[in-house]
């Protein structure tokens, strides 16, 4: 996977804050703790973007008849687009 650099300015007292974290949870550098912090993140907020979908379909009351079978091709679709994902 091609990466490219991020350059961020932090406060000292933060900075002693984040080389106290990568030291005590077993990050091997700097962008390890950063990569993790912004996939939590990314995760976050794809999640919270769903939710909210949800909450709009349930206000609306938009509601489908889905049968086992549907959801069995939802979780089959899902899966795949993972296992995609991963290999990369």
């Amino acid at each position: 996977m091609a990466t490219s650099t991020i350059n961020i300015s932090i406060p000292e007292t933060m900075k002693a804050d984040v080389e106290e974290v990568i030291a005590a949870e077993g990050y091997g550098n700097t962008s390890e703790f950063f990569r993790d912090l912004v996939r939590n993140y990314l995760k976050q907020r794809q999640q919270e973007k769903f939710e909210s979908m949800l909450l709009e379909v349930i206000e609306k009351e938009e509601f489908s008849n889905f049968t086992k079978a549907d959801f069995e091709e939802i979780k089959k679709r899902g899966l795949d687009r993972l296992k995609v994902r991963l290999n990369k």
